[in-house]
């Protein structure tokens, strides 16, 4: 990536520029963040359209995330080659057609493939823009300033859930995807108007082999995670050999970046304490960063027949308490220790996760509301507070390749966690409604479990299937609740790591 600006230089730009340029890359990450969250709210609908199973489904935001994953380290040694401008026009561009193609798609096989497009042209925005941002900015302001970027990660999930499931309810899910198109097209515009970055260096060298082997590696391990259960795990010849494939392909781009004198990462980057604790943290931060939003859609829809847009107001709600909670560490962030403050912001995610966990078939819309609405809350005390104990002892040097591989980390964690929890809830569905019908009788009123919502007992074929089909709602809300106990578990888990982090003595101010 172009090298970082120096003092003076950043001097040199008008405080005018530098806040429109800020606008723009905060705008352009906004754009990102509504494509992961976009989807989900019309997954029950495209699941329908295409008669597609719940671990099928899952592949339209899994390959996405992968897609992203692998792209984003490749994001220095292209701004370095074609300058930053360059790349974010191309890439804004590119996300643009591949999301009116995902409007467009006929199959799933079509919508998956326009999806991993879509994931691989936004890849380089997130990186990018917070490159420039931190880049552009003295580091005393850096606390500040990415507070104020980190509102593009907030509103994204606010617009995208809440108008994306107005028009999913009245138009169709397609419109969910078309309305991508005219964000892109103001972002495309704002940064051929503000961004003027085209400084190249052709002296960056990409490690080919280094690339590709983790392409590989990652592909082949989200591949196994997402068919597994359908396939029944080693029981499987495919499973196994994805398996050989990962283990292989990891295994030579671990070497490959020890013994190469141009790794594609930077070993000294692992010297470094707080960047590896930093690393740690942002992996088990993206295992649960989406969950709620993967479960809340077919849990409200499937099991309480909730409409896509009262679905997507509830999303909307996360990004409405993520919003409150960047907007008071504005104010705060200078004031208190960044670790007290990550620490708090997950232990919110924890209590909420405790709550969901206790949610039973009949969902109450206050319960919904205000446990997605804290766990967002507690995500907006995560982003600024992680990037300052990130980065606070890391060598400028090392900025824009450490931020690159700090989200592909994240990426990789919820990929891998969506399947995870996808392939958990289809496991748990399927045991509880064994043990479920052991239960049932079909011979007697009082432990027939249709009697419950006060139907006859069963005396039919009709009356069978309605008895099966409520045996198998209630296994797959112990399926959910499965789910948030893993949800509450791991954002726990964390606070301990945060400990370990040691801060410089003196913070830059």
């Amino acid at each position: 990536m172009a090298a970082e600006l120096t003092s003076t230089q950043i001097r040199s730009i008008s405080a005018i520029k530098r806040y429109l340029m800020l606008a723009t890359l905060t705008f352009t990450t906004m754009l990102y963040t509504m494509t992961v969250m976009i989807a989900n709210v019309a997954l029950p609908k495209i699941q329908g359209t295409f008669a597609a199973t719940q671990d099928q489904i899952a592949l339209i935001i899994t390959f996405n995330i992968v897609a992203t994953a692998v792209v984003t380290p490749a994001s220095g040694w292209l701004a370095s080659r074609f300058s930053r401008r360059n790349l974010l026009i191309c890439c804004v561009s590119g996300f643009i057609v591949s999301s009116t193609l995902c409007g467009a798609s006929q199959s799933l096989e079509q919508l998956i493939v326009f999806r991993i497009l879509q994931g691989g042209f936004g890849a380089p925005l997130v990186p990018i823009s917070m490159a420039m941002v931190l880049d552009t900015f003295d580091k005393s302001e850096h606390g500040t300033v990415s507070a104020i970027y980190g509102m593009g990660v907030v509103f994204g999930p606010i617009i995208g859930p809440t108008v994306g499931g107005f028009l999913s309810e009245e138009l169709g899910w397609r419109w969910v995807f078309f309305l991508l198109v005219p964000f892109g097209i103001i972002v495309l515009l704002a940064i051929i108007s503000i961004i003027d970055d085209k400084s190249k260096s052709g002296s960056l060298k990409l490690d080919w082999t280094g690339l590709i082997s983790l392409c590989i590696g990652i592909g082949a391990l989200q591949l196994m995670l997402d068919r597994g259960q359908r396939l029944d795990w080693f029981s499987s010849y495919e499973i196994i050999i994805e398996l050989i494939i990962t283990i292989a392909a990891l295994y030579i781009f671990l070497v490959h970046i020890f013994t190469t004198n141009n790794p594609f990462i930077n070993f000294n980057l692992f010297l470094n304490k707080n960047y590896l604790l930093g690393l740690l943290i942002m992996f088990l931060f993206g295992t649960i960063l989406w969950t709620p939003l993967i479960i809340y859609p077919p849990m409200m829809q499937k099991l309480q027949g909730y409409p896509e847009d009262i679905t997507g107001l509830f999303l909307a709600l996360r990004g409405l308490g993520t919003l409150c909670g960047s907007t008071l560490l504005v104010f705060i962030n200078k004031k208190v220790d960044p670790r007290f403050i990550l620490s708090l912001g997950f232990l919110l995610q924890g209590i909420a996760g405790m709550y969901m966990a206790n949610f039973d078939i009949n969902l109450s819309a206050f319960d919904l509301a205000w446990t997605n609405t804290l766990a967002g809350f507690g995500v907006g005390f995560v982003w600024v507070p992680l990037t300052l104990i990130t980065f606070s002892t890391l060598e400028n040097k090392y900025l824009n390749e450490g931020n690159a591989f700090w989200h592909l980390i994240r990426n990789i964690g919820s990929s891998i966690s969506i399947s995870i929890t996808i392939a958990l809830i289809i496991r748990s569905t399927a045991i509880n409604y064994e043990d479920l019908s052991h239960f049932v009788s079909i011979f007697g009123d009082s432990n027939s479990i249709i009697t419950l919502k006060g139907a006859n007992s069963p005396d039919s074929t009709s009356d069978l299937v309605k008895l099966s089909s409520e045996i198998n709602r209630q296994s797959s809300m112990i399926g959910y609740i499965n789910a948030f106990h893993l949800y509450y578990w791991i954002a726990f888990a964390i606070i301990p790591i945060i400990m370990l982090v040691r801060l410089p003595s003196r913070r830059t101010k």
